[in-house]
């Protein structure tokens, strides 16, 4: 009530004698309260002295520790069609069991003996080599052959040769001993025909020596023949030598053609059976991943593409999955701030949502319902949100995790520093200043050793 009146009760009202007002204004009740506010005051005093644990905290959520435990989704690497699912959400399948089946939905796989007809393909390309090998074979011999036929011509050709040039030196001896016989048939002649001058041999010898030197000369000629017909077979062997080389060195080359050309298609068709092997075995693969299989036991979480019938391109995600056996983990985020406060191998208390915990971050010994974990790993590159991710593992010197809790689950984590008093954490938050620069004590002891 606004005290506006120009007559105030409290002039012309006297207040004493009533209880309310003595009770109100009795004396002890101020001693009892500069009491109380002077005991408040000094255990103020005292509490600003009193240690307080500083931290890191941060906020992030379960996952595994191992990549290959966490949720995955299984995809088909080829596009096809669903025909049939073999499990249902929430079903727990072993590893390599048939989660659904699928059907082809590009034609050059249509035909149902496409497997078989590769095959025959195969088989027909497989004799195919073995044919040309066997005419490469062939031709090997026959080149072998050639060559043998060629040495034996080439040494027959020599030795006619070598007759040719035995029968010149005896045709030129012959022709040596005809010229002799036709001097001797002129003197004979000469001396014959001058005694018959003379008178002393009858006309009758001298003819007869006469038909001696004719005779004699027709033999000259006649060597003379056979000279040069020795000498024409020389030549003829020589020339038989160029030719049988060059006739059987044709020979040999275009036998060594055909082997080359036979040799090119085997290594023509030895390739296309290659290949064709290679399309079988991709044939076989590619039938086989018509029933898209479990690559680990775990639970079946959800069915991405759902129906039958429904096609579906490849990569693409056709159902969830979560392994059965895994080491639980936490994934938190601290700010780029507290960075250089977080080290692998710290210890840090964690608080996991849906548990019921009573959480003093100066105290934590205080501290009820939180679990303890050790950091593995600090990520080196910024998260796009703007912090930087925190893998911790459960602590084995800790109480264990409740097994109740889930991978995605929410936690928050709180990374314990030094002590300080209560006055300078609070003078710090005013000012908002980070924590105070902190190493573990396996790192000090480190750098100081």
């Amino acid at each position: 009530m606004l005290n506006i009146s120009k007559n105030p009760l409290n002039k012309t009202v006297h207040l004493t004698g009533f209880k309310s007002t003595d009770r109100v204004f009795h004396q002890r009740h101020y001693k009892h309260l500069n009491r109380f506010l002077l005991g408040s005051a000094l255990f103020g005093f005292i509490l600003l002295f009193i240690p307080w644990t500083q931290s890191v905290r941060g906020t992030g959520n379960l996952t595994t520790l191992s990549p290959q435990h966490r949720p995955q989704s299984i995809q088909s690497p080829i596009p096809g069609r669903i025909e049939k699912w073999y499990v249902q959400e929430g079903d727990y399948v072993e590893k390599g069991d048939t989660i659904l089946h699928i059907s082809e939905v590009k034609n050059e796989y249509f035909d149902p003996r496409l497997m078989e007809r590769t095959g025959q393909q195969i088989k027909a390309k497989n004799m195919s080599v073995e044919s040309y090998q066997s005419k490469v074979g062939a031709l090997n011999n026959q080149i072998s052959a050639l060559g043998n036929e060629s040495n034996l011509k080439f040494e027959q050709a020599k030795n006619k040769l070598l007759q040719s040039k035995l029968k010149v030196k005896s045709d030129s001896i012959d022709l040596e001993a005809a010229q002799t016989n036709l001097q001797i048939a002129e003197r004979q002649y000469n001396r014959i025909e001058q005694l018959q001058q003379e008178g002393l041999k009858a006309m009758t010898d001298v003819e007869a020596k006469r038909l001696k030197l004719q005779e004699t000369q027709a033999k000259l000629i006649s060597q003379e023949n056979k000279l040069l017909a020795a000498k024409n077979e020389v030549l003829n062997a020589e020339m038989e030598i160029n030719r049988v080389r060059v006739a059987y060195t044709d020979k040999i080359s275009k036998a060594q053609s055909d082997m080359y050309t036979a040799q090119s298609n085997q290594f023509d068709s030895e390739a296309q059976v290659s290949k064709l092997e290679n399309q079988f075995a991709n044939y076989e693969i590619r039938t086989g991943m018509y029933y898209i299989k479990a690559p680990q036991s775990g639970y079946i979480n959800k069915a991405i593409q759902g129906g039958i019938g429904e096609n579906f391109k490849e990569g693409d995600r056709l159902v969830g999955i979560m392994p059965s056996d895994f080491d639980m983990a936490v994934e938190t985020f601290v700010a780029p701030m507290d960075l250089p406060l977080v080290h692998v191998g710290e210890k840090v208390r964690i608080q996991f949502d849906g548990w019921p915990a009573i959480v003093f971050s100066g105290w934590p010994n205080a501290s009820y319902g939180t679990f303890g974990g050790k950091i593995v790993a600090v990520e080196t590159f910024i998260d796009p949100s703007g912090k930087y991710r925190v893998l911790i593992a459960p602590d084995p010197e800790e109480q264990e995790w409740p097994k109740e809790i889930r991978v995605g689950s929410g936690a928050s984590t709180i990374a314990l520093l030094e002590d300080v008093p209560i006055w300078y954490e609070l003078w710090r938050q005013i000012n908002g200043f980070p924590p105070n620069y902190y190493l573990p004590k396996q790192t000090t002891a480190k750098k100081e050793k």
